[in-house]
């Protein structure tokens, strides 16, 4: 394989559908971006506790219902999983805007709703991992992922704005009813793939129907051991759910601060957070030259460090132009450093995981992510009702800048000296976020 970016075709017909089936569904997710904070601010009148308490119910408890699911996935065809879990998504948002038509919709809906969304992303996202890593050929993984995650970027700068200006038009829960549609035309892409999927053959880790109790248990915690043992994923493991929770946390405190505090229309809200996310596509468009003049793990490390330095800045926020310019710059360096990141990232994790252990590694990655996005934001909405959004924001930004600490000082990986060669060597994808991250398969993870 020589150097240089694989023609058009050469990732085949069925890439082609599985990318179209995740560029609508990811245009329905950041068109509807932040619809359940929003609702619960201008619909339910919640304050910023209720509103962090909403963002990280589903979050934990999604993740203690997703545990068994990567197990019980392994050994399963994931294209039928993942079409199940579109659906899944599909019937959960719809009855929001029924349940908003009929005046019946509660909080305690949109926690439910919450929950089995926040379950069925992270089988989804395990299951798409596997079924990617399965479908494009290594030397084609990164360029796969970065096609992933220009148009997930490319939706976050779009989605926003047009999502803020829908709601100002027709109505807070326009937006799910849109980001619904998309898991549903998501699950008819997916299945208009073709070919047939072969059934992954179990190994001497399987479960088997007879398995006694602590074998069970033991494949539940299984994806942890391996990405515990591993020492290239390890730090990695840490920096990347940390970094994450510390950003999610902070985004229901940004809404209310906005939003509430600062009297920011929701167009403007949307606009403050989409436009930025130009520098994502320009973030994702640039990792394969500089893993190519540079190295991954030196990539990693510079764009790891430089993903850190911005979210203090969203803690000066002022109401007007002049805050707006400022959540605009301070989200266009962290988007950018963050699009870099994740494009190298994600391939990097599929490439160092044993593909017998995808779906368990990526599902115990998600899991954790997502509980610890969840406690922390139950943890800053408390601080936020202690000593206000902006000090809990500070607070927040201060603890990133030490993120850096845990990122790998050198690539320890056997691979090491050919993946820092630019052609083909590089073998792996999957991608984050949202949360606010990348594509089906990574962080938010």
């Amino acid at each position: 394989m020589h150097q240089g970016t694989p023609p058009p075709h050469s990732l085949g017909r069925q890439f082609g559908w599985l990318w179209a089936a995740y560029a609508v569904s990811i245009a329905g997710t950041w068109l509807a971006f932040d619809a359940f904070p929003l609702i619960a601010i201008l619909v339910l009148h919640a304050g910023p506790a209720a509103v962090s308490l909403l963002a990280s119910t589903g979050l934990a408890v999604g993740a203690v219902l997703a545990v068994p699911l990567g197990p019980w996935m392994e050994f399963r065809r994931k294209r039928p999983v993942m079409v199940a879990m579109d659906l899944a998504r599909f019937a959960a948002l719809l009855s929001i805007p029924a349940a908003f038509v009929l005046g019946r919709l509660s909080f305690a809906q949109l926690l439910l709703v919450a929950v089995v969304v926040g379950a069925a992303d992270i089988a989804f996202k395990a299951a798409s991992g596997a079924c990617l890593k399965a479908l494009v050929p290594p030397d084609h993984l990164l360029v796969a992922n970065g096609r992933l995650e220009s148009t997930m970027w490319t939706a976050t700068a779009v989605g926003p704005p047009l999502g803020g200006a829908a709601i100002g038009l027709f109505g807070p829960v326009t937006t799910v009813l849109a980001n619904a549609v998309s898991f549903l035309l998501s699950a008819a892409g997916i299945r208009a793939m073709g070919g047939s999927e072969p059934r992954p053959a179990r190994s001497m880790h399987r479960a088997d129907a007879d398995a006694t109790p602590r074998r069970r248990t033991a494949e539940l915690l299984d994806g942890w051991r391996y990405i515990l043992r591993h020492p290239a994923l390890r730090p990695l493991f840490f920096n990347t759910v940390l970094v994450n929770g510390l950003i999610m946390a902070t985004a229901p405190l940004i809404a209310v601060l906005m939003l509430g505090h600062l009297g920011f229309a929701p167009w403007q809200y949307g606009l403050a957070f989409g436009a930025p996310c130009a520098g994502g596509l320009i973030g994702a468009r640039l990792a394969r030259p500089l893993v190519a003049r540079s190295g991954r793990h030196r990539v990693m490390l510079v764009a790891g460090t430089l993903r850190a330095c911005w979210l203090l800045g969203l803690a000066f926020i002022r109401p007007g132009f002049a805050g707006l310019v400022l959540v605009i710059s301070v989200q266009l360096g962290l988007v950018t450093s963050v699009g870099v990141f994740n494009t190298v990232f994600a391939s990097y994790r599929l490439e160092q995981t044993a593909s017998d252990r995808v779906t368990r590694t990526l599902s115990a990655w998600s899991v954790t992510s997502n509980a610890t996005i969840a406690a922390m934001t139950a943890l800053w909405g408390l601080i936020a009702h202690l000593t206000g959004p902006r000090s809990a924001i500070a607070i927040a930004g201060g603890l990133m800048l030490a993120t850096p600490a845990l990122l790998p000082r050198r690539d320890r990986t056997p691979q090491s000296e050919a993946n820092a060669q630019p052609a083909g060597a590089l073998s792996a994808v999957a991608v984050s976020t949202r949360a606010r991250t990348a594509a089906w398969a990574t962080p938010g993870d």
